[in-house]
């Protein structure tokens, strides 16, 4: 107690004797008398800088130690890697603001000058940046709640891709044309999210138009049968292909299938060539097939 009120009235007298100092250099009328006080004032007050610098060079060194080891605890747990970096960048910036008011105090700064400086700061702060803390509360928000973990394929926002990282300020997305997106998390934990990659297993579906006077019932087989016999098409699950919409000229066969999450496009588009391919060789026509070549015909007589 009596050695931080020591430091204070070293701090003060030190300040005292600066100021005198200034208002004679503006007056014109400096004294040697003046510039020696001075002098012995910064020599008491040395001892007293140095103690601050030392102080904050142990709070940093304190601060690294800790992150360390928070980094190898967590390592050996299993937080997400993205809350990992989130928790570490906290504590750093956290210790090493405890660290400088450790400090400030100790160069003689009143504690509530301090506090009141902090809040006024963050209150600036705060009005200038309202989205960027909107989003660092959506950060939170996700690595809480979960919605999405990295590597999982989500669609939001108009946009769709698998997730590459998960910052404090947005969430990265990787494109299947292999392009980047930055979403400001702000916008990902208040709007509508569809997460493809929390079931295990996920349904393929399918649309085929024929042409109106085929034999639908036929190409139904045809196309439950080159699903079944393909190899990452689950044969436990319901396999269907049936009528989903009729016109003048076409009917539409809807095919369902389910599949593992990772083998959703290579199902996809294998199913979409060998239907294709099976329907043609079983004279399956599609939509405005016979109107082309009886036009054909008509051009070569």
């Amino acid at each position: 107690m009596y050695s931080v009120i020591a430091t204070a009235e070293v701090s003060q007298d030190f300040t005292s004797e600066a100021q005198e100092v200034m208002a004679a250099v503006e007056s014109g009328d400096v004294d040697v008398s003046m510039l020696s006080s001075l002098r012995d004032a910064f020599v008491a007050y040395l001892p007293t800088i140095i103690l601050a610098i030392v102080i904050f060079a142990v709070g940093m060194l304190v601060t690294r130690i800790v992150t360390g080891v928070t980094d190898k605890a967590m390592g050996r747990s299993r937080i997400e890697p993205t809350a990992q970096s989130f928790i570490k960048s906290l504590i750093k910036i956290v210790l090493t603001v405890f660290a400088a008011i450790i400090a400030l105090s100790a160069l003689g700064v009143p504690m509530t000058s301090i506090i009141t400086t902090i809040g006024a700061a963050g209150l600036a702060v705060g009005l200038a940046l309202q989205d960027s803390l909107s989003n660092l509360a959506g950060g939170v928000i996700i690595l809480y709640s979960k919605p999405f973990v990295k590597g999982d394929y989500i669609s939001t926002n108009g946009v769709e891709g698998t997730v590459e990282e998960i910052t404090i300020l947005n969430t990265k997305l990787i494109t299947i044309d292999n392009k980047v997106i930055f979403i400001p998390n702000g916008s990902v934990s208040g709007a509508t999210l569809v997460n493809y990659s929390t079931a295990e297993k996920r349904r393929v579906d399918l649309n085929f138009e024929i042409s109106g006077d085929s034999d639908f019932r036929r190409a139904s087989e045809i196309i439950t049968s080159v699903s079944r016999n393909h190899p990452k098409v689950l044969e436990n699950e319901e396999i269907s292909a049936r009528v989903s919409a009729l016109s003048e000229n076409s009917i539409t066969i809807t095919s369902k299938v389910w599949c593992k999450q990772g083998d959703y496009w290579d199902v996809t588009y294998d199913l979409l060539e060998q239907i294709k391919s099976a329907l043609v060789k079983e004279g399956i026509k599609a939509p405005g097939t016979r109107l082309l070549v009886e036009e054909k015909d008509v051009s070569v007589k």
